[in-house]
């Protein structure tokens, strides 16, 4: 049971590519491998840490306000991983901008912790969340790498395309994003299609 609620957000229930989630980070801030990792591990932070919350207050939260619960929760663990971020990676908090602050209204984070944690107990919350930010995360990097790779001819910032390369330019600005996650997108479907049908 455990290991099938992790799995699912890692691919079949993936958050990006099956359920649209978290659309604004996932085309804002991969201009670069380096910035996907820091927002997805942020957002996995984020997630992971609120959903145990929410599984713990599940019974004590009255329905009437569990959103605004559920957000103010939320902000407090976007505000520890904005002050962490600027105080020990100062470079990586300026890239990501004012993304970081906008991870508490991240459909992916609230979406979570109303469609299962606020249902589930505790463990299988935290394989939930845990899969669900690490399926953003590994997008996240998949999606920064290859824009960075394409834009600039390095990935994590060390050159591995030959001097002779010439950059896409445009795989850096918003419109390589949209190109690269609708690719992406389509392969996720040829890959589930073809499962399906064998």
């Amino acid at each position: 049971m455990l290991k099938k609620e992790f799995i699912k957000g890692l691919w079949k229930e993936n958050p990006v590519l099956r359920q649209l989630l978290g659309m604004c980070p996932t085309l804002a801030v991969t201009t670069s491998s380096l910035n996907g990792a820091a927002m997805g591990l942020a957002t996995t932070f984020v997630v992971l840490s609120s959903g145990i919350v929410v599984s713990i207050l599940r019974k004590i939260i009255p329905p009437q306000v569990r959103i605004p619960v559920f957000a103010v929760i939320i902000a407090t663990f976007v505000t520890i991983a904005d002050i962490v971020l600027k105080a020990h990676f100062p470079l990586i908090s300026r890239e990501l901008g004012p993304y970081v602050p906008l991870i508490v209204v991240n459909c992916l984070i609230m979406g979570r912790q109303e469609a299962f944690t606020s249902k589930n107990p505790i463990h299988l919350s935290i394989a939930d969340t845990l899969g669900m930010g690490l399926g953003f995360t590994w997008l996240l990097v998949l999606l920064g790498s290859i824009r960075e790779i394409m834009g600039m001819g390095t990935v994590f910032g060390m050159r591995i395309m030959p001097s002779t390369f010439e950059e896409w330019i445009i795989m850096v600005l918003p419109a390589g994003a949209f190109i690269t996650l609708g690719l992406l997108a389509a392969f996720y479907n040829m890959i589930n299609e073809k499962k399906m049908r064998s």
